[in-house]
């Protein structure tokens, strides 16, 4: 039995009792309701759409403080934070245009449970896994389309009214969002919306007490309001997605290619191989340089941009932004006040390349861009000059 009130939803499921609050993540009114919905109803059990990584940075504050750059660096995160930083942006330049705390209902459910004496569920699966189902669902024309919508939210000044951001929970306006959302990213609705919407309800399905309130954002509900009446298994919805070989055999197919064929011309003339190996080091070592200095990066790390790239062209587990990204990060490295402001600096264009810590993430992906491009154009010149000689 379901019955929908004002953005509230209530669901009968046996003797238990589910009550959804469809929130806008910045939206002053959504916090309000969100205390007065949980004093009114009394519940066994508050759920909040957070996983504990998101939980600690909401009651800690700054989540960014005691990050290491060298270890994103490593484990091959630049990519990912960037991605996070993107979203983060957004959220709070949209949550400063209202004059609330990003979040504010989420946090209001945490401390309202408490002020209650209701049980808290972190309800949401763990965002690393979302993004990395998110990433391993899209091909690489996918990829680029969502890193430069993501950047292009960074940069636009456009601002909404809150009477806008309230309509956007209105169930009609709710589906034709997500229709559109389906449109520019098929592939992105299932493991951003369907899965979570799986995951979220089975955690609530499953929250102790008879009576359950769930304080979620408003794209969750109607998909939670399908999927609560029935079993999920989380453990399958917590899977990292299987890598697919084909990248892996192309990644290196190509340098393979790419040797041979130099090593081939040199054998046949010197000469002609020589300007092979030139044009794919020039090709390589200069476009990967310019994505460096896209960034203003250190003269330093330009010059290592410019060094690694035709080697780490050539072999797919490294890559140039790694090393011109390291060098960065020690010549300029990142201090406390880099971290401390970085949740304020990634709202602005100015502040992503003044910060030292987004710089380094700049110099990684906009070098590694570089090189990408460097080895397309690279070795479209070996395969030119080999079709002249021979």
């Amino acid at each position: 039995m379901e019955e929908h009130e004002d953005y509230i939803t209530r669901i009968q499921i046996e003797d238990k009792e589910i009550v959804l609050i469809g929130t806008a993540h910045v939206s002053r009114a959504s916090a309000l309701q969100v205390k007065e919905v949980v004093e009114q109803e009394e519940p066994d059990s508050v759920c909040v759409e957070l996983d504990e990584q998101r939980y600690h940075s909401v009651v800690e504050g700054n989540q960014w403080r005691n990050m290491d750059i060298f270890q994103i660096i490593k484990e091959k995160k630049a990519t990912l934070l960037l991605m996070n930083l993107a979203i983060s942006s957004f959220q709070k330049r949209m949550a400063e245009q209202f004059g609330i705390k990003a979040g504010q209902e989420m946090i209001q459910g945490i401390e309202s449970a408490e002020a209650s004496g209701a049980e808290l569920v972190l309800a949401d699966r763990n965002i690393q896994l979302t993004f990395a189902r998110i990433w391993g669902n899209l091909g690489f024309k996918g990829k680029a389309k969502l890193m430069l919508s993501l950047f292009a939210g960074i940069f636009s000044k456009e601002s909404i009214s809150e009477e806008d951001l309230e309509k956007m929970k209105e169930q009609d306006m709710l589906d034709a969002m997500l229709e559109d959302f389906s449109d520019n990213f098929p592939r992105l609705k299932q493991p951003l919306i369907d899965e979570r919407d799986q995951y979220l309800a089975e955690k609530i399905r499953t929250a102790p007490g008879k009576k359950v309130v769930a304080v979620l954002g408003a794209a969750h509900v109607p998909g939670i309001t399908k999927e609560v009446h029935r079993e999920h298994d989380l453990e399958a919805l917590k899977e990292r997605p299987k890598k697919s070989p084909w990248p892996k055999i192309i990644g290196w197919a190509i340098p393979v290619f790419i040797i041979a064929l130099i090593a081939y011309t040199f054998t046949m003339n010197a000469e002609a191989g020589m300007q092979q190996t030139l044009s794919w080091v020039l090709w390589n070592g200069i476009v990967s340089a310019v994505g460096a200095a896209a960034a203003f990066a250190h003269p330093l790390a330009i010059l290592t941009a410019f060094v690694a790239a035709p080697v780490t062209s050539l072999n797919p587990l490294i890559a140039a932004g790694w090393f011109a990204g390291f060098v960065q990060a020690y010549i300029k490295r990142p201090n406390v006040g880099d971290f401390e402001s970085l949740s304020d600096d990634v709202t602005s264009v100015k502040g992503f390349w003044n910060n030292k810590a987004t710089r380094v993430l700049l110099v990684i992906a906009l070098t590694n861009i570089g090189s990408s491009l460097g080895t397309f154009i690279g070795g479209a010149d070996v395969i030119r000059l080999f079709l002249e000689n021979f």
